[in-house]
């Protein structure tokens, strides 16, 4: 067990979560030609710190605290955009290579790595994580413990007896990832920690797109991601057979939003008053309750133009997560579910 660095301790308080994560996410595409072949994001939890791409060939910024933070390390975003310019390079001639073991010629492909650290603070653990993934799906990740990697496709056997015999380079990434990797998200704390501690309610929303159609209450721009939300009526949580809650997704600008429909077909007028979307902040002290009114309901069915045009409001964000975070959206999954899977 890696002992933690004492300020880090002091700056995690007692409403925060126990685990903090600082990830590296890697993509190369091809065959999307509206996309950049190569994309880098790090990200501190579920926030982006920072952005590179094969367009701009430079790494930029993504929080205004990360300025305070460059003022001590003024090379560190060059640093970071070398870093990207070597992996775009190898990226490029892998997935290339992939695609002859798959046997792929046109299409999109995406190759995906993410790696980093993660420190729960209730334990005092550090944990290493380096992953690969190809086309949506996972294809090998490094056991630090055994030292070895793990081939999740069959296609992965021959990289991972070619990478196993490169023990220079798993004690690299060891130490990397167990020992420099928390210094850096240390450094990034004592900067971004009270933003990353921060706690902001979402704009509440009911949209609908027919009279006829489920309502969905919509909640945008809370932070952080923790959050329950759910239908009830007289005090009630409504039954699954009525509501399909969606899952929580995030936003460019690091914050996040969630959606819970409620099936309003078999609901008497006379009774939607009734009826409330409720949506709880975690470690906020109250909920956010919104009634179930047809007056405040956004819907194209009777004004098709902006603001109030569900269908052009989730397309837009669609287009705006797909252009600047979707990849490193599938990664950041891929990690958590594999993660909990095997650690």
């Amino acid at each position: 067990m890696i002992p933690l660095p004492l300020i880090i301790l002091l700056l995690i308080s007692q409403t925060f979560s126990e685990k903090v994560s600082l990830s590296y996410f890697l993509i190369a595409t091809s065959g999307a030609p509206h996309l950049p072949e190569f994309v880098g994001v790090v990200m501190l939890n579920d926030m982006p710190v920072g952005y590179y791409d094969s367009n701009i060939r430079k790494a930029v910024a993504k929080q205004d605290w990360v300025e305070s933070y460059l003022k001590e390390e003024p090379q560190h975003l060059k640093w970071y955009a070398l870093q990207c310019l070597h992996h775009q390079q190898d990226f490029n001639a892998d997935i290339f290579n992939l695609k002859g073991l798959f046997n792929q010629s046109g299409g999109v492909h995406i190759l995906q790595r993410v790696s980093g650290c993660e420190v729960d603070y209730d334990t005092g653990k550090v944990t290493g994580f380096n992953r690969y993934g190809y086309n949506g799906e996972d294809f090998i990740w490094l056991d630090l413990e055994t030292e070895s990697w793990v081939a999740e496709r069959k296609e992965a056997h021959a990289s991972k007896v070619k990478w196993d015999d490169e023990k220079a380079t798993i004690t690299f990434m060891k130490l990397f990832y167990l020992n420099n990797c928390p210094r850096l998200l240390e450094k990034y704390m004592r900067h971004g920690g009270d933003f990353l501690l921060r706690k902001v309610l979402p704009r509440v929303s009911l949209l609908q797109k027919t009279p006829s159609s489920p309502v969905t209450c919509h909640a945008t721009g809370f932070y952080p991601e923790g959050a329950e939300m759910f239908w009830r009526r007289a005090g009630e949580e409504v039954q699954q057979k009525l509501v399909e809650p969606w899952e929580t997704l995030h936003n460019p600008d690091g914050t996040f939003q969630k959606s819970v429909t409620l099936n309003v077909s078999s609901i008497p007028d006379g009774e939607w008053e009734e009826y409330e979307c409720v949506f709880k902040l975690e470690g906020a002290d109250d909920a956010m309750v919104t009634k179930l009114d047809k007056a405040v309901i956004m819907t194209n069915f009777l004004d098709p133009g902006p603001p109030r045009s569900f269908s052009a409001a989730v397309a837009g964000i669609v287009v705006v997560l797909i252009i600047l975070v979707a990849f490193a959206i599938i990664l950041y999954r891929i990690l958590r579910r594999q993660h909990n899977r095997n650690i």
